[in-house]
């Protein structure tokens, strides 16, 4: 009887283990599930994000724990020098995006160390690339079905925007625009013809000229790399385009923005 008991008690210590041994293995700790998603701790993912830019990426995305290293004042980001308290903020998170161009990348891989998975995002303005990134940082956050349905509210306010914008092309013919390589995505959001591009170098006097030569109707300038008067003597209108997205991490203000500069630069109300 003595001997039935300790094997009893074997046995329900073995399954003890095994237990603990399984659900350790599950994909709530952090471990990468079979689709290739990573779940991080409570199935939320912390997620540090170097810019506004980023962070609307990652909110449209489903996260809802986003930490911005750049302060949104920060009128030029990639200018910006991390602090020691924003390193700190890195290796306590479960994703890190950032983009490759922005000169402290570096830091923030060092900073991240090995348990944060590192995101190098695409940050373009343009529908569709924004789309394909917003899918694939929701796979990677295991938030597909907020990704999908952001992107369903992004399309139907796109084509909102860009149907009205179009309806106040000067005399229903769409005007030819020059646009800075990081706004051309507005110059689509306007169903505008693109006759060229410039940047993000300051315009040299000979693409001053071949620019000028094409003679558009406007100039789609990047506020935050503005370097004044793009084509002047050109005749053509210059108005602002902002990339970045404000401290809400909202998205759709940005082509609301967009949409309503153009439209008061093309004669409408």
């Amino acid at each position: 009887m003595a001997r039935t008991r300790v094997r009893f008690a074997s046995l329900l210590a073995l399954t003890a283990a095994l237990t603990a041994l399984v659900t350790g293995c599950g994909s709530g700790d952090g471990s990468t599930p079979k689709d290739g998603a990573t779940t991080p701790r409570g199935g939320k993912p912390v997620v540090v994000v170097t810019t506004t830019w980023e962070g609307a990426f990652a909110k449209a995305a489903g996260a809802e724990e986003v930490k911005v290293i750049v302060p949104q004042s920060v009128h030029h980001a990639p200018d910006y020098d991390p602090k020691p308290s924003d390193l700190a903020a890195v290796g306590k998170a479960d994703f890190v995006l950032y983009a490759p161009f922005e000169p402290y990348a570096a830091k923030i891989k060092e900073a991240a160390g090995s348990k944060a998975k590192l995101v190098e995002v695409n940050l373009d303005n343009d529908a569709d690339k924004v789309k394909a990134e917003v899918a694939q940082l929701g796979a990677l956050f295991g938030t597909q079905e907020s990704a999908a349905k952001w992107a369903a509210s992004f399309d139907a306010e796109y084509a909102k925007l860009s149907k009205d914008v179009q309806g106040s092309w000067p005399g229903g013919k769409s005007p030819a625009v020059v646009s800075q390589v990081f706004t051309a995505w507005s110059a689509k959001l306007a169903g505008a013809t693109p006759v060229g591009t410039y940047g993000p170098e300051a315009v040299t006097p000979a693409q001053l000229a071949e620019l000028s030569a094409k003679k558009p109707s406007l100039v789609l300038d990047n506020a935050h790399m503005s370097t004044g008067t793009v084509l002047p003597d050109s005749g053509a209108r210059q108005i602002e385009i902002v990339n970045y997205p404000g401290a809400d991490l909202d998205l759709l203000p940005v082509y609301r923005n967009a949409a309503a500069e153009l439209k008061k630069a093309m004669g409408g109300s």
